[in-house]
């Protein structure tokens, strides 16, 4: 069965947010990139955004909550408007596929479902209400 994680977007200070709920909460990040991490010819990161966080994820029990600071090529994120997302951690390919398959028909599809450099199966999506998901299946966490 699959798991459903929030995640929230940031206008640059998700790092700072996040130490304030590991605060809270308490444990370890689980993992943290930064935009630097993944630049390369194909996926050029503008130098003042090489440090902002690309994703971080903090465990809360069996759950996650993750979140990404939005890069200003991608817009501005509005403090007013909702600025999270629903993560769904599949235990599959196929599952994953199913998913982000069933859930974003009739919708936007904002990142197309694939294998993604940091080895998830990744895609996002706006559905035809307006929600945005994210659909992942990382072999590393499930074993398969």
């Amino acid at each position: 069965m699959a798991l459903i994680n929030p995640h929230i977007n940031f206008s640059g200070n998700a790092e700072e947010a996040f130490n304030f709920y590991k605060s809270v909460f308490g444990g370890e990040f689980a993992k943290i990139m930064r935009f630097k991490d993944l630049a390369n010819p194909e996926f050029l990161v503008a130098e003042k955004e090489v440090n902002k966080i690309m994703h971080i994820a903090l465990p809360i029990g069996k759950n996650v909550l993750m979140a990404n600071d939005v890069p200003e090529s991608m817009g501005r994120t509005n403090e007013n408007e909702n600025r999270s997302k629903i993560s769904i951690s599949a235990e599959s390919k196929e599952e994953a596929d199913k998913l982000f398959n069933g859930l974003s028909a009739g919708g936007q599809i904002e990142f197309p479902l694939g294998h993604i450099p940091w080895g998830s199966y990744f895609g996002m999506f706006r559905d035809k209400y307006g929600i945005e998901w994210i659909v992942d299946f990382d072999p590393k966490y499930n074993g398969k």
